[in-house]
């Protein structure tokens, strides 16, 4: 049991290191952790940057303490990015404020120590469309 408790407080840390990051990027956090039948949406972040209005950015955090086997990205194939999706079309449907707002697909991947990552933002890194 201690290796899913280190897993889990491992994950914790990058992704208080992801939000971080977007957070002094410019973004605005929403919600962590979005947890639903079909999927969980680790960040929903907030960025205000965009000429449409506020955009929605949904979030993945994929840590790789090795990257022999391909980085963070590699890892969000499209059977994740199907989840990644269902779970952002229920969080829309649960928080109708945002049902007409532009939204995007970022992944943050991270490698490294857990407590210090080093961190690389893809934006727009999916569409919805793609899945």
């Amino acid at each position: 049991m201690p290796a899913a408790i280190d897993r889990r407080g491992r994950g914790a840390a990058v992704e208080a290191a992801a939000r971080d990051y977007l957070l002094q990027a410019g973004l605005r956090p929403f919600a962590a952790n979005a947890n639903y039948r079909c999927g969980e949406i680790d960040l929903v972040m907030l960025d205000d940057s965009g000429r449409d209005g506020t955009i929605v950015v949904f979030v993945e955090v994929r840590y790789r303490g090795d990257s022999r086997f391909g980085g963070g990205a590699a890892s969000v194939d499209w059977r994740k990015q199907r989840k990644l999706v269902r779970a952002a079309q229920v969080f829309l449907l649960r928080n109708r404020r945002f049902a007409d707002s532009p939204c995007r697909f970022d992944v943050v991947e991270a490698d490294g120590d857990p407590a210090a990552p080093r961190l690389n933002w893809l934006r727009d890194a999916f569409r919805a469309d793609d899945c």
